[in-house]
């Protein structure tokens, strides 16, 4: 009976430690014993194309398989739409236009940039294939449709500052994107800050003429999380942002398949998507100092706007926002 004993003693200590054992294997641990979150929720937007071939490629979901972590995918259609997933709690990770990110940082809210994830030409100023206008110096005194607190609105703001013009000068009409481009068409308006991928759609598919087009008054793509999710997951954000440089990195190499997934998932024509995607510089996913630079200049802007509050400490906000050490991570 004693040797019976210690025989299932030891069978059922041998159960439990397996058991312990495979309990570990299911938690979502890093190797090292780091806490990781249950569910890594990830934006996907149509202004992002590398967040389109992520989804599709699966590669985070194969990075963090052997974590026993599943990815969860959300749609973000507009820059403001992955600000507020990140208030909310939405998502862990967020696309938003550069601006849009410092515009949020500046009021109070601890986003941190982690990526750019392209230096896009995403805005321009339209007219009608028969428009008598050529220059923003024409439009004054004109109709011109924007949507307020937009990046097509701050975009014609800078331009009608660098052509000596105020917002008295014109007036605007804060219509949504796809209103604006009817209003265009129908001439209830002389010209339109349209945002892609409207701006490519009117151009090829509609005649629609660009009067200005600045790469210095356009914004450029950042990946965001929050600083509490980087402060206790910062290995988490160091291998997101391993597998989205390997995704450029094949987008660098692969335009015309990139073009084709990106027609593909947003249902544009292939021409217009490889125009678009013909205007992304894809080549870098640092900003250089140029780039910031250009958020520099917005203050003015944004605080005459009311966008931003007034005095604010443009240098720090920038500091405080923008941290690319995870890019230099193993």
């Amino acid at each position: 009976m004693r040797s019976r004993r210690k025989i299932t003693l030891k069978a059922v200590c041998a159960v439990v430690v397996e058991a312990a054992a495979l309990c570990v294997l299911l938690l979502p641990l890093k190797i090292y014993g780091e806490p990781l979150p249950a569910t890594l929720r990830m934006d996907y937007t149509n202004y992002n194309q590398l967040s389109l071939v992520l989804k599709k490629f699966g590669w985070l979901e194969k990075e963090f398989k052997r974590d026993n972590m599943p990815v969860q995918w959300i749609d973000s259609g507009k820059s403001i739409d992955g600000i507020d997933f990140l208030k909310n709690g939405t998502v862990d990770f967020a696309s938003t236009d550069a601006l849009g990110a410092f515009i949020s940082k500046a009021n109070g809210y601890p986003v941190k940039t982690v990526y750019m994830f392209s230096r896009p030409e995403w805005t321009m100023l339209l007219v009608t294939r028969d428009s008598p206008y050529n220059s923003i110096g024409d439009l004054k005194g004109k109709k011109i449709a924007a949507l307020t607190a937009s990046y097509p609105y701050y975009f014609l703001l800078r331009a009608l500052h660098e052509a000596g013009l105020q917002k008295k000068d014109i007036t605007i009409l804060p219509l949504q994107l796809q209103e604006g481009l009817t209003a265009l068409e129908q001439l209830r308006v002389d010209a339109w800050a349209a945002a892609e991928p409207f701006t490519a759609t009117s151009r090829l598919e509609r005649g629609c003429r660009a009067i200005y087009r600045s790469t210095e008054c356009n914004s450029y793509g950042f990946l965001n999380t929050t600083e509490s999710f980087a402060a206790q997951y910062p290995e988490v954000v160091a291998r997101v942002i391993r597998i989205y440089e390997l995704v450029r990195r094949w987008a660098v190499r692969h335009p015309d398949e990139l073009a084709e997934i990106y027609a593909d998932e947003t249902g544009l024509s292939l021409p217009v998507a490889q125009l678009i995607i013909s205007q992304i510089d894809l080549s870098h996913p640092l900003p250089n100092q140029k780039d910031l630079k250009i958020l520099m200049d917005a203050a003015p802007l944004l605080e005459a706007e009311n966008m931003i509050k007034q005095g604010t400490e443009v240098t720090r906000v920038i500091g405080d926002l923008v941290d690319y050490s995870y890019l230099t991570r193993k």
